[in-house]
């Protein structure tokens, strides 16, 4: 498998991209944005130079990953000749369900299509194709260059053959790749959305402030980063959204989202990427101060 494409270029998507071209592989970036595509070369160009100055990567190493992605705003000319699909699209059922149907219809039928989805069923997503066998779920951690775990999920028809290729190919790209079965949230989400979400509710009952939850969670359960700001990284919504992928999976009303996090939800603050959330973030400068939401 030598050619990708990687559909999205959103944070996760070009940090995706960014890993394989990295590694040799050369890669389609796809998005129906030409300006979300030219925003993730700026992205993915500006993090190698990040590596360069940390004396991890040349400046030909540089060049030649730069060399390794073309960009398209078509699925169709993005997909073609594809060895392997990654969709890093929203995380939104119906969304990915069209796009796996469309890349059926796409992609020569050797090609294996895998999701980066943190909590949707592989299997739901393998329906909408004809070659179940061949879908599987690729759930790569942000930040993508930096972190090392792959989470591979095998839907209830994945074959062992798909799986063993995703995993050896994971290697290849320096990840440790982990085979989960594909059930709500799998194993990363199903463990840390309850805990973030566990936090919201503990800010929602006014047990504690934002910054004296946070600092707790970092020193003393050694956590590098607080489960309110890292709700903000991951953004609220995304957060909602799997909190609820697990509520109607499992049945269960312990995995209700919390009151709090819908209604910041639905008023648009997501954290990090809408500039405020439980902290607001300054662009300009990086740094971040509790909302004054919750400073009242």
């Amino acid at each position: 498998m030598k050619n990708i494409t990687v559909i999205g270029a959103g944070t996760m998507g070009n940090g995706i991209a960014h890993v394989f071209a990295q590694n040799g592989y050369k890669v389609s970036l796809v998005d129906v944005s030409k300006d979300a595509l030219n925003a993730a070369l700026s992205t993915i160009a500006k993090n190698l130079d990040r590596q360069i100055a940390k004396g991890t990567l040349s400046d030909d190493q540089k060049l030649k990953t730069l060399a390794n992605l073309n960009i398209f705003t078509s699925l169709e000319k993005g997909a073609e000749h594809a060895d392997l699909v990654v969709e890093a699209a929203t995380e939104n059922k119906a969304l990915k369900l069209k796009i796996f149907a469309e890349l059926e219809t796409i992609c020569p039928d050797k090609a294996i299509l895998a999701s980066n989805t943190s909590s949707i069923s592989i299997t739901q997503i393998a329906a909408a194709t004809k070659r179940a066998d061949k879908v599987i779920g690729m759930h790569f951690m942000n930040p993508v260059p930096v972190m090392k775990l792959i989470e591979i999920i095998r839907g209830y028809s994945t074959s062992d053959e798909t799986t063993a290729r995703i995993v050896e190919m994971s290697k290849k790209l320096n990840k440790v790749p982990v085979e989960v079965n594909d059930y709500p949230g799998f194993v990363a989400n199903r463990i840390l959305m309850p805990m973030i979400n566990e936090a919201i509710e503990t800010l929602y009952h006014g047990v504690a402030g934002v910054e004296e939850i946070d600092t707790i969670m970092k020193l003393g359960m050694a956590h590098p980063m607080g489960p309110l700001h890292l709700a903000d990284f991951i953004g609220l919504d995304t957060c909602l959204s799997i909190m609820r992928v697990l509520h109607d999976g499992l049945g269960n009303p312990k995995y209700a989202p919390c009151p709090l996090l819908v209604n910041m939800v639905e008023s648009g603050n997501l954290g990090a990427k809408t500039g405020s959330g439980f902290y607001t973030y300054d662009a300009a400068s990086k740094e971040k101060r509790v909302s004054d939401y919750f400073r009242k």
